[in-house]
């Protein structure tokens, strides 16, 4: 069988890569990096105007990958439905009368955020 025959082979002759890919291992990083936290615990990222409200329709994990790689096509759709922005005053007031749990995960440099179902 000649190298052209092979299909595991690619044009260059080199075997086509195992290794996951770019977004695969930020999205397993991210993932490991997200925690769940009570609004007054991040009360002081709101302050410092860092604090982006993921909607519960998304995927956070997704989205802060997407943030990462700077993926602007797609982050601008969210933000053109409302399905992504900075937390606004009024959310801040009814979550700090609510003190919700939220799931957090760092894109620097901003914190996202998104309420937790499950209360």
């Amino acid at each position: 069988m000649t190298e052209s025959d092979n299909p595991s082979s690619t044009s260059s002759g080199r075997q086509p890569s195992t290794e996951p890919d770019t977004y695969q291992i930020v999205h397993a990083r991210l993932n490991r990096e997200t925690a769940r936290l009570q609004w007054h615990e991040l009360l002081p990222h709101f302050a410092s105007g860092v604090m982006v409200a993921v909607d519960g329709s998304l995927d956070l994990i997704d989205v802060a990958v997407r943030m990462s790689q700077d993926d602007t096509a797609a982050v601008t759709a969210w933000m053109g439905d409302g399905l992504l922005g900075k937390v606004s005053d009024a959310l801040a007031a009814t979550w700090t009368e609510t003190d919700p749990s939220l799931w957090s995960v760092i894109v620097k440099p901003w914190i996202l955020v998104q309420p937790d179902v499950r209360n």
